[in-house]
């Protein structure tokens, strides 16, 4: 597919088209129908509702439908105009859109899960439909028949998921920072490995399975991509959000990555380059400088008799380092550090004024994002939160690229 590159000042942000309001309680998912002006929503006021843009430029709903249970999650299949709703009783509902979007028919309700439904895909050549949820499992129902297929249990809730369509299988972040790659077949599953490198819950996931990389986000404001068709267990870590992330989108096109965060923090993170994997941390009973021992080494600091230091680690280097010898503070790009964080002495004076260049770009969404979704090739993205508003955003000025689909910014 033609593709249009645009060099575009620093300056570039996005453009906020439109806001939607109308909902009693936090919007849980929004996405935008493609080729449409039109979004559909789910909130946990217990409403499933349509907008589609007005020639006034306003959004109306043109479906309005209550729900028995809050809204916690939705996946849309655009081609079959199929729609499935999680609910917080761990129920999911099917419904079919009519073609003008003006009407929504009942299919089937799918006995998921015990508990909230936190994530939801459907597959249409398997006839699946796999789903997350609170009761600590991924489930994979038949939408012929309505029956359940298999189910998996993990030590914690399930928050989020991704599916490769071609080789069935399933990624699955949790709240204890763990992320879970299964294998399902028609009534069973295998786990293939386990993901461990975030220090908080996983609140998001991004598989791209061209390049077949795996993007997490967590609690702990950092994003990590994980190299899983390289084979090689490559880790790339970004650090720029101040809060969560909650929601990412990874551009193929463009190999850049978009991130939101809770504090309505929106980041584009350039992949286009040689990023450096960050150290591990390094063990030491001492200072790996200046050879002071660390405060639990009590034998060091009984023949020396010095009083122990309290331990540190250099973030480019991964060494133990005691306080004295890392004063200094640096951003890294390079290596996804994009605020200042600690580095040794000796790393501080390696680093020069070129590499502390930002390799990504910051925006305000002014409001809680709780979710986001993007239709890419209209470089469009709908943002929603517990302030209960939807805001539609024009991403072409910073994502650097339009696809050749007759999109024009408004």
């Amino acid at each position: 597919m033609a593709a249009e590159i645009h060099s575009r000042p620093q300056s570039s942000r996005p453009v906020l088209l439109s806001k939607v309001e109308g909902h009693q309680d936090v919007v849980s998912a929004a996405l935008l129908i493609p080729k449409e002006d039109g979004v559909i929503t789910a909130s946990e006021d217990r409403t499933i509702r349509v907008w589609l843009k007005r020639d006034s430029g306003q959004y109306w709903p043109s479906i309005y439908h209550t729900m028995s249970s809050p809204c916690s999650a939705m996946a849309y299949h655009h081609d079959s105009r199929r729609i499935f709703v999680g609910q917080d009783n761990g129920a999911i509902m099917e419904f079919h859109i009519s073609e003008d979007f003006n009407k929504m028919n009942f299919v089937k309700t799918y006995p998921a899960h015990q508990n909230r439904v936190s994530a939801i895909t459907f597959c249409l050549a398997s006839e699946w439909v796999i789903s997350t949820g609170h009761d600590k499992c991924i489930s994979w129902m038949c939408t012929r028949s309505g029956s359940m297929l298999g189910r998996h249990y993990f030590t914690s809730w399930a928050s989020c998921l991704q599916y490769d369509y071609e080789t069935r299988h399933a990624f699955v972040g949790d709240y204890s920072g763990q992320i879970t790659l299964l294998k399902l077949e028609q009534n069973t599953c295998s786990v293939i490995t386990t993901l461990k490198g975030h220090e908080g819950s996983i609140t998001s996931l991004w598989w791209d399975p061209v390049q077949r990389l795996l993007f997490s986000g967590a609690s702990d404001h950092s994003i990590i991509m994980w190299d899983i068709g390289g084979r090689k267990g490559r880790t790339l870590l970004l650090q720029g959000h101040h809060d969560k992330v909650q929601a990412i989108c990874y551009i193929q096109l463009t190999r850049q990555l978009v991130s939101c965060s809770a504090d309505g923090g929106i980041a584009v993170w350039n992949m286009d380059i040689n990023r450096e994997e960050a150290p591990q941390w390094l063990e030491s009973d001492s200072c790996q400088k200046c050879e002071q021992p660390f405060f639990w080494n009590i034998k060091q600091m009984w023949d020396t008799k010095t009083l122990g230091l309290r331990q540190h680690h250099c973030r480019k280097c991964g060494q133990a380092v005691c306080g004295k010898c890392s004063t200094k503070r640096s951003s890294y790009p390079i290596m996804g550090f994009e605020f200042q964080v600690r580095v040794c002495d000796s790393c501080f004076e390696s680093i020069k004024d070129e590499d502390r260049t930002s390799l990504a770009t910051f925006h305000e969404g002014k409001h809680n994002i709780s979710h986001m979704s993007m239709d890419i090739s209209r470089g469009l993205m709908v943002t929603c939160g517990s302030d209960r508003i939807v805001k539609i955003w024009d991403m072409t000025p910073v994502v650097g690229c339009s696809l050749a689909t007759g999109f024009s910014s408004r």
